[in-house]
């Protein structure tokens, strides 16, 4: 019998991007998972720090992702969006997805932050601890499924009278100004003429 190593989870890292993006890819079809709500709340934003996963296989290669971001859960009331949750089809129903739920919640925890919210499958994540009771005063800015947005509290009463607009807050990636990107073009426009 061949031994078999279980994944490590691990913070991503910038060479696990690319991965990263095609198990997404794989997981959730690039069109829909970019169509989402969830999706309006994370783009241009960076991940909260620290609250970006990675899981890898025998071989190093990104075989689950799970990330946390910043949002306000109405006005002045911080929380985390976490999403999305992926694992290749090769690693599910060995527990890992649910691995990556734990490692999630307990560093959020560990960090001091005191809300989660996720739009996903109430029946997986209810044994994790999110309930839709705890976002019934709550709303995404597009359409969603009420019965799929969840919450979690790691502090209790985070959530308590949480009412209004679920915001993104994190910090916006740095893009290129458009003279960076001639710039950068430019030796290439050099060679190709």
């Amino acid at each position: 019998m061949l031994a078999t190593t279980a994944p490590v989870i691990s913070l991503e890292t910038d060479a696990d991007i690319a991965q990263r993006e095609a198990l997404l890819d794989l997981a959730f079809g690039r069109a829909a998972r970019l169509a989402k709500t969830s999706e309006r709340l994370r783009e241009g934003r960076r991940p909260a720090d620290g609250l970006a996963f990675a899981a890898h296989g025998p071989d190093g290669r990104v075989v689950a992702t799970l990330r946390l971001w910043h949002v306000a859960a109405g006005p002045g009331r911080p929380a985390l969006l976490l999403g999305p949750l992926a694992v290749h089809p090769w690693f599910r129903d060995r527990g890992l997805g649910g691995a990556m739920m734990t490692t999630a919640i307990c560093e959020a925890t560990r960090l001091g932050h005191g809300a989660i919210l996720l739009v996903g499958d109430a029946p997986y994540y209810a044994r994790f601890g999110f309930d839709t009771g705890l976002t019934e005063g709550l709303w995404l800015p597009g359409s969603f499924d009420r019965s799929r947005f969840l919450g979690l509290e790691l502090v209790p009463g985070a959530l308590k009278g949480a009412r209004g607009l679920v915001s993104p807050t994190g910090e916006m990636v740095d893009l290129p100004s458009l003279g960076e990107l001639v710039a950068q073009a430019e030796p290439e426009m050099k060679r190709s003429a």
